[in-house]
């Protein structure tokens, strides 16, 4: 602490150069068309013990926290940033993927890596519940930066799946992690129950809080533009806290509040946006950087093999099965199922929830760990470097014409 304090300006400068170049980043990404995830976790693998920089840093329960707050804003603005009117169609098939297409993905993975890393059948389910999810930070910040416009309302559906599935993601991970550290504490009955209740609680919270917000903003008349933000501030943690206190998914709760509010008119309602929109992609660098300096690239090329084989599984197997199932009843065309299956992209959720089995120091923490971290690298670097080809060959792309009305 000491140290910290002796040398503050040169942590200062530091800090300030980091974020620096992680925004100029993203104009190198337009250019070269390289996901802005991968170059801010490339910037934290550099920053790491084993990078240039070589700061020490091994503390997964911090970077656990850091992702869980980073989380709480990055849903919040995407759902800030998301009108109702352009997912109203698309909330019945958001929610089937959000659920039952993230638990296939969960089930299918673990019956690959049961069979092939000899890993016991819950680490399997743990593993394949921490990959199950897609991540809304990357969906969000690709699907937004290539500026992707979809036909029938496609690029709205998986934002709308990428915002809402963590929670179930979560929920799974959590449950999982628990039976193994403490097998035999709850039916299976009960943690179904559970399962639903804080589904539904998160649900109405969600709408209560997203419906009392701009009430709250029309009736405050504060003459102090500047503290409307930091009001939207103390709602997020409130939100969050009352959600989850009382049993109910908070993660949920904020993500459908922040739709909601959206959807009414209330004073300073495009700053208050604004300042989440630029709060998000702070808490995407922070997250992003944290998880890259956690990661030490000498234990990838360990782990190369079955990251890669498990990728594969995850994009063209597990993937395209829980979405061609969740979705066999809709409108949607084959050619538009594989590009939704093909947009699976993974990000700072799964490395987040790697973290877990670290923090209770499971056995194989450490190997699930950098498995999960090679995996996003794959998935970024495959899927999120071609979304606007793949998008061109299946014929899906809102022409320019249409995308303009």
């Amino acid at each position: 602490m000491t140290e910290i304090i002796n040398n503050l300006d040169f942590h200062l400068i530091g800090i300030g150069i980091t974020l620096f170049i992680s925004v100029y980043a993203s104009k190198i990404s337009e250019k070269l068309g390289i996901p802005l995830l991968l170059i801010f976790l490339g910037l934290g693998m550099l920053l790491g013990s084993e990078g240039l920089v070589g700061i020490k840093f091994d503390n997964p329960l911090l970077a656990q926290i850091t992702g869980i707050i980073a989380l709480i804003f990055i849903l919040y603005s995407g759902g800030l940033d998301t009108h109702w009117h352009d997912i109203k169609t698309s909330v019945v098939n958001g929610v089937l993927l959000a659920t039952i297409g993230t638990l296939l993905t969960a089930l299918v993975m673990a019956m690959f890596i049961y069979f092939v890393l000899g890993f016991s059948f819950l680490e399997s389910l743990l593993l394949g519940s921490i990959v199950s999810s897609t991540d809304a930070a990357a969906v969000f910040m690709i699907l937004r930066s290539q500026k992707v416009k979809l036909k029938n309302n496609i690029d709205n559906l998986l934002e709308l799946e990428s915002g809402s599935n963590d929670p179930m993601a979560i929920f799974l991970t959590i449950t999982i992690l628990q039976l193994i550290i403490m097998p035999q504490t709850d039916s299976a009955l009960s943690w179904i129950l559970h399962f639903f209740a804080q589904f539904i609680l998160g649900g109405i919270l969600g709408i209560a809080f997203g419906y009392l917000f701009p009430k709250i903003c029309i009736h405050l008349k504060i003459s102090q533009v500047g503290l409307y933000p930091l009001i939207s501030i103390a709602w997020l943690f409130m939100m969050f806290g009352i959600s989850s206190t009382l049993g109910g998914n908070g993660y949920l709760t904020i993500y459908i509040a922040g739709i909601l509010t959206n959807k009414y008119a209330f004073p300073n309602k495009s700053n208050i946006i604004s300042f989440h929109d630029a709060l998000g992609w702070m808490m995407q660098i922070i997250v992003f950087l944290v998880l890259g300096l956690l990661v030490f690239p000498s234990q990838l090329p360990n782990v190369a093999i079955q990251a890669i084989f498990l990728s594969f599984v995850l994009i063209f197997v597990a993937r395209p099965v829980s979405v061609f199932i969740s979705l066999c009843k809709s409108r949607y065309t084959t050619k538009e199922k594989t590009y939704i299956s093909w947009v699976g992209l993974r990000g700072a959720v799964p490395i987040i929830l790697a973290t877990y089995p670290y923090v209770h120091k499971l056995e194989y923490s450490a190997t699930i760990f950098h498995i999960v971290f090679f995996m996003v690298l794959v998935s970024v670097l495959l899927q999120g470097m071609t979304l606007t080809f793949i998008a061109k060959k299946l014929d899906i792309l809102e022409d320019s014409a249409n995308s303009s009305h």
